[in-house]
């Protein structure tokens, strides 16, 4: 009787039976199933769409985001440290010196491609003329297009002094012109220098060194006090439109009485440096120059750095040097000396910093 009333029970519930197949023989087995427990065919096909569902939703969390952990957070931590300070500015710090690497690829290059120091004769390029001669055309021109109107008629946008398209001005003072990178490595990172930090350059000429510090700074951030009226054109006229660089606005200004009454009252720097400037001013001026700037330089960590010698502290003697600095709240931290990359030269410069508020 107990095998017939099984059959029976088997024929009733075979309509379930394929729908079922996914279940391990051991569950088909099992004590519930030997009880008689019932899945209807609505419930079983509303459990299967729910499971789908579920797998449907958790697979497009996971998609969501299409990068790795690691790759998104180390993108979100160099956005962060290339945040540039006042004015949000987004952008990733510029290295300022070149790393050992560096220097040893130039070195497996230039000796990959057969070249050697030896004696080279100066070429002319495409236009055989001398600078002189080219001074002489845009003068008598006025201007490289040859433009024989009269000058109120003149398309330029401004007028240009000849000498600076012909470059004269990369020659004035005396040292190859791609010195001025060195001198902004050097000084950038002996005084540990950030895009948001505020720079005042005494002298800085036609912007040999300061086409640098203007790049790297956020805008406005470059100072400087020059009062060569030709080496002013030549910043304003050509060096910042040719770099692209007219919307950082550095300020600078004409003066040569070392008066900084025209960069604000409120200005103070992480760095004040004058390259070979002092050299050229009476050691009154200059002393007179230190105590109006000690107020603008940040205490203790900003810098000062005069470059070649201290003739206006060596002539007093070490002793009265260091007292009168004390006076103005200055310490003399030493001498350092500079190599350069670029050519055989190297270059010595003074620290000084103020030691109280």
């Amino acid at each position: 009787s107990t095998s017939s009333f099984l059959k029976q029970r088997e024929t009733e519930i075979s309509p379930l039976s394929s729908s079922m197949a996914f279940f391990s023989s051991s569950s088909s087995s099992s004590p519930a199933m030997q009880k008689g427990i019932f899945v209807s065919m609505p419930v079983l096909v509303l459990t299967v769409s729910f499971a789908a569902a579920v797998i449907f939703l958790l697979s497009s969390s996971f998609s969501s985001c299409s990068c790795p952990e690691s790759l998104s957070s180390s993108r979100n931590d160099a956005v962060e440290a290339s945040v540039g300070g006042s004015g949000g500015d987004l952008r990733f710090e510029e290295r300022t010196s070149p790393t050992h690497e560096d220097i040893e690829w130039v070195r497996d290059l230039i000796r990959s491609n057969g070249l050697h120091m030896q004696k080279n004769e100066l070429r002319k390029g495409i236009n055989p003329r001398t600078r002189d001669q080219q001074l002489a055309d845009l003068k008598q021109y006025k201007g490289i297009s040859h433009y024989e109107g009269d000058e109120a008629n003149n398309h330029t946008a401004l007028p240009c002094p000849g000498e600076l398209l012909v470059e004269q001005h990369h020659s004035n003072y005396g040292e190859p012109w791609a010195g001025g990178r060195d001198v902004f490595e050097f000084l950038a990172e002996s005084s540990n220098l950030k895009p948001n930090s505020r720079v005042l350059e005494i002298g800085c000429g036609t912007l040999r060194v300061g086409l640098h510090f203007i790049r790297y700074l956020n805008p406005q951030h470059f100072h400087c006090l020059e009062k060569d009226e030709l080496s002013l054109m030549a910043a304003l006229r050509y060096e910042l439109p040719s770099q692209g660089l007219l919307h950082k606005r550095p300020l600078i200004v004409r003066g040569d009485d070392m008066e900084f009454s025209k960069f604000g009252s409120d200005t103070t720097y992480d760095l004040i440096y004058a390259s070979a400037v002092f050299l050229h001013m009476p050691d009154k001026l200059v002393w007179t120059g230190l105590e109006r700037l000690v107020d603008k330089l940040k205490p203790y960590d900003g810098r000062i750095f005069v470059s070649h010698n201290v003739k206006f502290c060596s002539r007093l003697g070490q002793d009265k040097c260091s007292q009168k600095l004390a006076s103005l709240g200055l310490e003399y931290l030493g001498k350092q000396t500079h190599d350069s990359l670029l050519f055989n030269h190297y270059e010595i410069w003074f620290g000084f910093r103020r030691f109280k508020t």
